[in-house]
Protein backbone atom coordinates (compact mmCIF):
# COMPACT_ATOMS: atom_id res chain seq x y z
CA UNK A 1 0.00 0.00 0.00
CA UNK A 2 3.00 2.33 0.44
CA UNK A 3 3.23 2.28 -3.35
CA UNK A 4 -0.31 3.58 -3.76
CA UNK A 5 -2.33 0.36 -3.92
CA UNK A 6 -5.66 0.33 -2.11
CA UNK A 7 -6.23 -1.98 0.84
CA UNK A 8 -8.51 -4.21 -1.24
CA UNK A 9 -5.95 -4.55 -4.04
CA UNK A 10 -3.10 -5.31 -1.63
CA UNK A 11 -5.24 -7.81 0.27
CA UNK A 12 -6.21 -9.73 -2.85
CA UNK A 13 -2.63 -9.74 -4.14
CA UNK A 14 -0.82 -10.88 -0.99
CA UNK A 15 -3.27 -12.90 1.11
CA UNK A 16 -4.88 -15.16 -1.48
CA UNK A 17 -2.28 -17.94 -1.09
CA UNK A 18 -2.42 -18.17 2.71
CA UNK A 19 -4.22 -20.85 4.68
CA UNK A 20 -7.64 -19.74 5.91
CA UNK A 21 -6.56 -19.23 9.53
CA UNK A 22 -3.44 -17.26 8.55
CA UNK A 23 -5.37 -15.20 6.01
CA UNK A 24 -7.95 -14.21 8.60
CA UNK A 25 -5.32 -13.11 11.09
CA UNK A 26 -3.35 -11.18 8.46
CA UNK A 27 -6.54 -9.44 7.28
CA UNK A 28 -7.54 -8.59 10.85
CA UNK A 29 -4.10 -7.14 11.60
CA UNK A 30 -3.89 -5.04 8.45
CA UNK A 31 -7.46 -3.75 8.61
CA UNK A 32 -7.25 -3.13 12.34
CA UNK A 33 -4.05 -1.12 12.10
CA UNK A 34 -5.56 1.02 9.35
CA UNK A 35 -8.75 1.67 11.31
CA UNK A 36 -6.92 2.54 14.54
CA UNK A 37 -3.78 4.14 13.19
CA UNK A 38 -4.30 7.50 14.92
CA UNK A 39 -4.99 5.77 18.23
CA UNK A 40 -1.96 3.51 17.91
CA UNK A 41 0.38 6.33 16.89
CA UNK A 42 -0.40 8.25 20.06
CA UNK A 43 0.80 5.29 22.11
CA UNK A 44 4.12 4.83 20.28
CA UNK A 45 7.38 6.86 20.09
CA UNK A 46 7.24 7.16 16.31
CA UNK A 47 8.73 10.65 16.09
CA UNK A 48 12.11 9.34 17.24
CA UNK A 49 11.90 5.92 15.58
CA UNK A 50 13.40 4.55 12.37
CA UNK A 51 10.55 4.80 9.79
CA UNK A 52 11.18 1.17 8.84
CA UNK A 53 9.88 0.18 12.27
CA UNK A 54 6.67 2.23 12.27
CA UNK A 55 4.37 -0.42 10.87
CA UNK A 56 6.01 -3.15 12.96
CA UNK A 57 5.30 -1.16 16.10
CA UNK A 58 1.74 -0.49 14.96
CA UNK A 59 1.15 -4.20 14.33
CA UNK A 60 2.48 -5.11 17.75
CA UNK A 61 0.54 -2.36 19.48
CA UNK A 62 -2.69 -3.34 17.73
CA UNK A 63 -2.37 -6.92 18.92
CA UNK A 64 -1.70 -5.74 22.46
CA UNK A 65 -4.57 -3.26 22.49
CA UNK A 66 -7.28 -4.99 20.47
CA UNK A 67 -6.77 -8.75 20.07
CA UNK A 68 -7.60 -10.91 23.07
CA UNK A 69 -6.72 -14.11 21.20
CA UNK A 70 -3.07 -13.10 20.72
CA UNK A 71 -1.05 -13.36 23.97
CA UNK A 72 1.08 -10.34 24.80
CA UNK A 73 4.31 -12.34 24.71
CA UNK A 74 3.47 -13.58 21.18
CA UNK A 75 2.69 -10.08 19.91
CA UNK A 76 5.98 -8.77 21.28
CA UNK A 77 8.00 -11.76 20.08
CA UNK A 78 6.78 -11.67 16.47
CA UNK A 79 7.28 -7.90 16.29
CA UNK A 80 10.84 -8.22 17.59
CA UNK A 81 11.58 -10.93 15.02
CA UNK A 82 10.25 -8.73 12.21
CA UNK A 83 12.36 -5.78 13.38
CA UNK A 84 15.47 -7.96 13.54
CA UNK A 85 14.86 -9.20 9.99
CA UNK A 86 14.29 -5.71 8.57
CA UNK A 87 16.68 -3.49 10.54
CA UNK A 88 19.01 -5.60 12.68
CA UNK A 89 19.63 -6.42 16.32
CA UNK A 90 19.54 -2.86 17.66
CA UNK A 91 16.13 -2.32 16.07
CA UNK A 92 14.89 -5.58 17.61
CA UNK A 93 15.94 -4.39 21.04
CA UNK A 94 14.23 -1.03 20.53
CA UNK A 95 10.93 -2.67 19.47
CA UNK A 96 11.12 -5.09 22.41
CA UNK A 97 11.55 -2.23 24.85
CA UNK A 98 8.83 -0.03 23.29
CA UNK A 99 6.20 -2.79 23.26
CA UNK A 100 7.01 -4.00 26.76
CA UNK A 101 6.49 -0.45 28.03
CA UNK A 102 3.15 -0.45 26.22
CA UNK A 103 2.20 -3.76 27.89
CA UNK A 104 2.77 -2.17 31.32
CA UNK A 105 0.75 0.93 30.41
CA UNK A 106 -2.10 -1.16 29.02
CA UNK A 107 -2.45 -3.33 32.13
CA UNK A 108 -6.02 -3.08 33.41
CA UNK A 109 -7.23 -1.14 30.41
CA UNK A 110 -10.08 -2.45 28.25
CA UNK A 111 -9.27 -3.65 24.77
CA UNK A 112 -10.00 -1.11 22.05
CA UNK A 113 -10.20 1.92 24.37
CA UNK A 114 -8.40 5.06 23.34
CA UNK A 115 -8.25 8.05 21.09
CA UNK A 116 -10.13 8.80 17.89
CA UNK A 117 -9.68 6.39 14.98
CA UNK A 118 -10.39 8.93 12.22
CA UNK A 119 -8.63 12.12 11.11
CA UNK A 120 -9.59 15.07 13.29
CA UNK A 121 -10.68 17.23 10.35
CA UNK A 122 -13.10 14.52 9.19
CA UNK A 123 -14.63 14.11 12.65
CA UNK A 124 -15.08 17.89 12.89
CA UNK A 125 -16.78 17.88 9.51
CA UNK A 126 -19.16 15.07 10.41
CA UNK A 127 -20.06 16.65 13.76
CA UNK A 128 -21.01 19.78 11.85
CA UNK A 129 -23.22 17.81 9.45
CA UNK A 130 -24.64 15.09 11.71
CA UNK A 131 -24.07 16.18 15.30
CA UNK A 132 -21.89 14.54 17.95
CA UNK A 133 -24.12 11.54 18.69
CA UNK A 134 -24.55 10.46 15.07
CA UNK A 135 -20.87 10.99 14.37
CA UNK A 136 -19.99 8.68 17.25
CA UNK A 137 -22.28 6.00 15.78
CA UNK A 138 -20.79 6.48 12.30
CA UNK A 139 -17.26 6.10 13.68
CA UNK A 140 -18.29 2.96 15.59
CA UNK A 141 -19.75 1.53 12.37
CA UNK A 142 -16.58 2.28 10.43
CA UNK A 143 -14.47 0.59 13.12
CA UNK A 144 -16.52 -2.62 13.04
CA UNK A 145 -15.76 -5.56 10.77
CA UNK A 146 -18.30 -5.30 7.92
CA UNK A 147 -20.77 -8.05 7.15
CA UNK A 148 -21.04 -9.78 3.77
CA UNK A 149 -24.26 -9.40 1.78
CA UNK A 150 -25.04 -11.52 -1.26
CA UNK A 151 -27.33 -10.67 -4.17
CA UNK A 152 -28.63 -13.60 -6.25
CA UNK A 153 -27.23 -13.84 -9.78
CA UNK A 154 -27.41 -17.18 -11.64
CA UNK A 155 -29.36 -18.80 -8.77
CA UNK A 156 -32.66 -17.50 -7.43
CA UNK A 157 -32.86 -16.40 -3.81
CA UNK A 158 -34.52 -19.57 -2.50
CA UNK A 159 -31.91 -21.84 -4.08
CA UNK A 160 -29.07 -19.71 -2.75
CA UNK A 161 -30.54 -19.69 0.76
CA UNK A 162 -31.02 -23.46 0.71
CA UNK A 163 -27.48 -24.20 -0.44
CA UNK A 164 -25.94 -21.82 2.11
CA UNK A 165 -27.93 -23.32 4.99
CA UNK A 166 -27.08 -26.85 3.86
CA UNK A 167 -23.40 -25.87 4.11
CA UNK A 168 -23.89 -24.63 7.67
CA UNK A 169 -23.61 -20.95 6.75
CA UNK A 170 -25.68 -18.61 8.90
CA UNK A 171 -27.87 -16.33 6.80
CA UNK A 172 -30.51 -13.68 7.43
CA UNK A 173 -32.41 -11.15 5.40
CA UNK A 174 -30.41 -7.99 4.81
CA UNK A 175 -31.85 -4.63 5.92
CA UNK A 176 -34.76 -3.41 3.79
CA UNK A 177 -34.98 -6.87 2.21
CA UNK A 178 -32.03 -6.00 -0.02
CA UNK A 179 -30.13 -9.28 -0.22
CA UNK A 180 -28.92 -12.15 1.96
CA UNK A 181 -26.62 -11.24 4.82
CA UNK A 182 -24.09 -13.84 5.99
CA UNK A 183 -24.36 -14.11 9.78
CA UNK A 184 -22.73 -16.01 12.63
CA UNK A 185 -25.76 -18.18 13.30
CA UNK A 186 -24.78 -21.24 11.27
CA UNK A 187 -22.98 -24.44 12.22
CA UNK A 188 -19.86 -23.65 10.17
CA UNK A 189 -17.01 -22.69 12.53
CA UNK A 190 -16.39 -19.39 10.71
CA UNK A 191 -17.95 -17.57 7.79
CA UNK A 192 -15.70 -18.33 4.81
CA UNK A 193 -14.53 -15.97 2.11
CA UNK A 194 -17.15 -15.26 -0.57
CA UNK A 195 -15.19 -17.30 -3.11
CA UNK A 196 -15.46 -20.31 -0.78
CA UNK A 197 -19.21 -20.07 -0.35
CA UNK A 198 -21.49 -22.53 -2.18
CA UNK A 199 -22.28 -21.23 -5.65
CA UNK A 200 -19.37 -18.86 -6.10
CA UNK A 201 -17.80 -20.84 -8.94
CA UNK A 202 -21.20 -21.19 -10.60
CA UNK A 203 -21.85 -17.42 -10.40
CA UNK A 204 -24.79 -17.96 -8.07
CA UNK A 205 -24.38 -14.54 -6.44
CA UNK A 206 -22.49 -11.29 -6.37
CA UNK A 207 -21.29 -9.55 -3.22
CA UNK A 208 -23.08 -6.22 -2.90
CA UNK A 209 -24.08 -4.18 0.13
CA UNK A 210 -27.82 -3.54 0.53
CA UNK A 211 -27.30 0.20 -0.03
CA UNK A 212 -26.10 -0.32 -3.59
CA UNK A 213 -28.85 -2.80 -4.40
CA UNK A 214 -31.32 -0.22 -3.07
CA UNK A 215 -29.86 2.44 -5.36
CA UNK A 216 -30.77 0.14 -8.27
CA UNK A 217 -34.31 -0.28 -6.97
CA UNK A 218 -34.64 3.46 -6.53
CA UNK A 219 -33.49 4.02 -10.12
CA UNK A 220 -36.67 2.22 -11.21
CA UNK A 221 -35.50 1.79 -14.79
CA UNK A 222 -38.39 0.35 -16.88
CA UNK A 223 -38.04 -3.24 -18.05
CA UNK A 224 -36.53 -3.41 -21.52
CA UNK A 225 -35.07 0.10 -21.34
CA UNK A 226 -31.56 0.58 -22.74
CA UNK A 227 -29.30 1.87 -19.95
CA UNK A 228 -25.71 3.03 -20.18
CA UNK A 229 -23.82 2.41 -16.94
CA UNK A 230 -21.16 5.06 -17.43
CA UNK A 231 -18.80 4.40 -14.47
CA UNK A 232 -19.57 0.71 -14.19
CA UNK A 233 -16.59 -0.99 -12.49
CA UNK A 234 -16.63 -3.24 -10.53
CA UNK A 235 -20.00 -4.09 -12.08
CA UNK A 236 -22.39 -4.85 -9.23
CA UNK A 237 -24.97 -2.20 -10.07
CA UNK A 238 -24.97 -3.15 -13.76
CA UNK A 239 -25.65 -6.79 -12.87
CA UNK A 240 -28.45 -5.82 -10.48
CA UNK A 241 -30.06 -3.46 -13.01
CA UNK A 242 -29.90 -6.17 -15.69
CA UNK A 243 -31.61 -8.60 -13.32
CA UNK A 244 -34.29 -5.97 -12.68
CA UNK A 245 -35.05 -5.89 -16.40
CA UNK A 246 -32.92 -3.17 -17.98
CA UNK A 247 -30.74 -3.79 -21.05
CA UNK A 248 -27.35 -2.61 -19.81
CA UNK A 249 -24.23 -1.45 -21.61
CA UNK A 250 -21.34 -1.03 -19.16
CA UNK A 251 -18.49 1.42 -19.69
CA UNK A 252 -15.60 2.69 -17.61
CA UNK A 253 -12.65 4.97 -18.32
CA UNK A 254 -10.44 3.33 -15.67
CA UNK A 255 -8.76 0.65 -17.75
CA UNK A 256 -7.17 -0.98 -14.71
CA UNK A 257 -10.70 -1.86 -13.53
CA UNK A 258 -12.11 -3.22 -16.77
CA UNK A 259 -10.89 -6.77 -16.10
CA UNK A 260 -12.76 -6.91 -12.82
CA UNK A 261 -15.85 -5.44 -14.47
CA UNK A 262 -15.75 -8.08 -17.22
CA UNK A 263 -15.21 -10.83 -14.63
CA UNK A 264 -18.24 -9.71 -12.60
CA UNK A 265 -20.42 -9.72 -15.71
CA UNK A 266 -19.11 -13.14 -16.81
CA UNK A 267 -19.60 -14.77 -13.41
CA UNK A 268 -23.12 -13.40 -13.04
CA UNK A 269 -24.11 -14.73 -16.45
CA UNK A 270 -25.70 -11.52 -17.71
CA UNK A 271 -25.58 -10.23 -21.28
CA UNK A 272 -23.86 -6.90 -20.64
CA UNK A 273 -21.44 -5.53 -23.25
CA UNK A 274 -18.37 -4.00 -21.59
CA UNK A 275 -16.49 -1.09 -23.17
CA UNK A 276 -13.52 1.03 -22.16
CA UNK A 277 -14.89 4.54 -22.58
CA UNK A 278 -14.53 7.97 -21.00
CA UNK A 279 -17.93 9.53 -20.39
CA UNK A 280 -16.53 13.02 -20.95
CA UNK A 281 -15.46 11.99 -24.46
CA UNK A 282 -19.09 11.22 -25.46
CA UNK A 283 -18.89 7.43 -25.95
CA UNK A 284 -22.41 7.27 -27.44
CA UNK A 285 -24.35 9.38 -29.93
CA UNK A 286 -26.63 12.02 -28.36
CA UNK A 287 -30.14 11.03 -27.26
CA UNK A 288 -29.66 7.33 -28.04
CA UNK A 289 -30.32 5.65 -24.66
CA UNK A 290 -33.36 5.46 -22.42
CA UNK A 291 -31.35 5.91 -19.23
CA UNK A 292 -27.84 6.72 -18.01
CA UNK A 293 -26.41 5.81 -14.62
CA UNK A 294 -23.52 7.98 -13.44
CA UNK A 295 -22.15 6.12 -10.42
CA UNK A 296 -19.53 8.77 -9.95
CA UNK A 297 -16.08 8.29 -8.39
CA UNK A 298 -16.22 9.93 -4.97
CA UNK A 299 -14.65 10.24 -1.54
CA UNK A 300 -16.29 6.92 -0.53
CA UNK A 301 -16.99 8.16 2.99
CA UNK A 302 -20.03 5.88 3.08
CA UNK A 303 -17.94 2.71 2.74
CA UNK A 304 -15.13 3.23 5.23
CA UNK A 305 -16.00 0.08 7.17
CA UNK A 306 -15.11 -1.93 4.02
CA UNK A 307 -12.14 0.22 3.07
CA UNK A 308 -10.23 1.01 6.28
CA UNK A 309 -7.49 2.81 4.36
CA UNK A 310 -9.94 5.32 2.87
CA UNK A 311 -10.02 7.57 5.94
CA UNK A 312 -6.26 8.13 5.67
CA UNK A 313 -6.31 8.71 1.91
CA UNK A 314 -8.75 11.60 2.23
CA UNK A 315 -7.83 15.24 2.66
CA UNK A 316 -10.06 18.30 3.11
CA UNK A 317 -9.39 19.39 -0.46
CA UNK A 318 -10.16 16.02 -2.02
CA UNK A 319 -13.91 16.29 -1.45
CA UNK A 320 -14.07 19.56 -3.37
CA UNK A 321 -12.00 18.12 -6.22
CA UNK A 322 -14.22 15.04 -6.33
CA UNK A 323 -17.32 17.25 -6.55
CA UNK A 324 -15.82 19.16 -9.48
CA UNK A 325 -15.18 15.90 -11.34
CA UNK A 326 -18.69 14.68 -10.53
CA UNK A 327 -20.21 17.82 -12.03
CA UNK A 328 -18.16 17.25 -15.17
CA UNK A 329 -19.37 13.65 -15.52
CA UNK A 330 -22.98 14.65 -14.81
CA UNK A 331 -22.89 17.32 -17.53
CA UNK A 332 -21.32 14.87 -20.00
CA UNK A 333 -24.06 12.29 -19.39
CA UNK A 334 -26.98 14.64 -20.03
CA UNK A 335 -26.86 14.74 -23.86
CA UNK A 336 -26.87 10.93 -24.09
CA UNK A 337 -30.39 10.66 -22.63
CA UNK A 338 -33.31 10.71 -25.06
CA UNK A 339 -36.33 12.92 -24.45
CA UNK A 340 -38.46 11.34 -21.73
CA UNK A 341 -35.50 9.29 -20.53
CA UNK A 342 -33.86 8.97 -17.12
CA UNK A 343 -30.57 10.25 -15.74
CA UNK A 344 -29.54 8.66 -12.43
CA UNK A 345 -26.67 10.10 -10.42
CA UNK A 346 -25.16 8.06 -7.56
CA UNK A 347 -22.24 8.07 -5.10
CA UNK A 348 -21.11 6.11 -2.06
CA UNK A 349 -20.40 9.34 -0.18
CA UNK A 350 -22.17 10.88 2.80
CA UNK A 351 -20.88 14.38 2.00
CA UNK A 352 -23.49 16.98 0.88
CA UNK A 353 -21.05 18.61 -1.57
CA UNK A 354 -20.87 15.36 -3.56
CA UNK A 355 -24.55 14.57 -3.40
CA UNK A 356 -27.44 17.02 -3.28
CA UNK A 357 -25.23 20.00 -4.03
CA UNK A 358 -24.02 18.40 -7.28
CA UNK A 359 -27.58 17.59 -8.31
CA UNK A 360 -28.90 21.06 -7.50
CA UNK A 361 -26.09 22.71 -9.45
CA UNK A 362 -26.83 20.45 -12.44
CA UNK A 363 -30.55 21.25 -12.40
CA UNK A 364 -29.88 24.99 -12.36
CA UNK A 365 -27.86 24.61 -15.56
CA UNK A 366 -30.03 21.99 -17.29
CA UNK A 367 -33.65 23.09 -17.21
CA UNK A 368 -34.63 20.19 -19.48
CA UNK A 369 -34.21 17.84 -16.50
CA UNK A 370 -36.21 17.64 -13.28
CA UNK A 371 -36.24 15.38 -10.26
CA UNK A 372 -38.65 12.47 -10.52
CA UNK A 373 -38.21 10.44 -7.31
CA UNK A 374 -39.28 6.80 -7.32
CA UNK A 375 -41.05 7.14 -4.00
CA UNK A 376 -42.56 3.68 -3.84
CA UNK A 377 -39.36 1.86 -4.78
CA UNK A 378 -37.62 2.10 -1.39
CA UNK A 379 -38.60 2.78 2.23
CA UNK A 380 -39.66 6.36 2.93
CA UNK A 381 -36.94 6.71 5.59
CA UNK A 382 -34.34 6.42 2.82
CA UNK A 383 -35.61 9.52 0.99
CA UNK A 384 -34.41 13.07 1.57
CA UNK A 385 -36.68 16.11 1.60
CA UNK A 386 -35.99 16.49 -2.14
CA UNK A 387 -36.94 12.86 -2.78
CA UNK A 388 -33.36 11.70 -3.38
CA UNK A 389 -32.13 8.37 -2.01
CA UNK A 390 -29.74 8.59 0.95
CA UNK A 391 -28.62 5.73 3.18
CA UNK A 392 -26.45 6.49 6.20
CA UNK A 393 -24.59 3.76 8.11
CA UNK A 394 -25.30 5.25 11.53
CA UNK A 395 -29.06 5.38 10.84
CA UNK A 396 -29.81 2.49 8.53
CA UNK A 397 -27.18 -0.18 9.20
CA UNK A 398 -25.95 -0.32 5.58
CA UNK A 399 -23.27 1.45 3.56
CA UNK A 400 -23.67 5.15 2.93
CA UNK A 401 -25.00 5.83 -0.56
CA UNK A 402 -26.82 8.54 -2.49
CA UNK A 403 -28.85 8.65 -5.69
CA UNK A 404 -30.94 11.22 -7.55
CA UNK A 405 -33.39 10.26 -10.31
CA UNK A 406 -33.97 12.87 -13.02
CA UNK A 407 -36.34 12.85 -15.99
CA UNK A 408 -35.54 14.62 -19.26
CA UNK A 409 -38.59 16.56 -20.48
CA UNK A 410 -37.25 17.95 -23.77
Amino acid sequence: MRGGATFATARDRHLAGLAERDRRLAHELAAGVLRRRAQLDLSLPLATTDPRLHDILRLGAYQLRALDRVPAYAAVSTSVALAREIAGEAAAGFVNQALRKLVKREAGRGKGEGAATHPTWLLTRWRRHFGAAETARLVAWNDTKPSITLQPARWDQNTLLLRLRDAGIGVEEAPFGAGIRVSSGGTAPRSPLPRRLPGFVEGAFIVQDPAHALVCRYAAVPRGALLYDACAAPGGKGVTLERLGARVVAGDARHDRLARLADTVRRAGVAIPVVGADLVAAPLAPATVDAVLVDAPCSATGTMARHPDARWRLSPGLIGRAAARQRELFRAAAPLVRRGGLLVYATCSVEPEENGDVVNDFLQRHREFAREPARGAVAAELLTADGDFQSLPQRHGVDGAFAARLRRAH
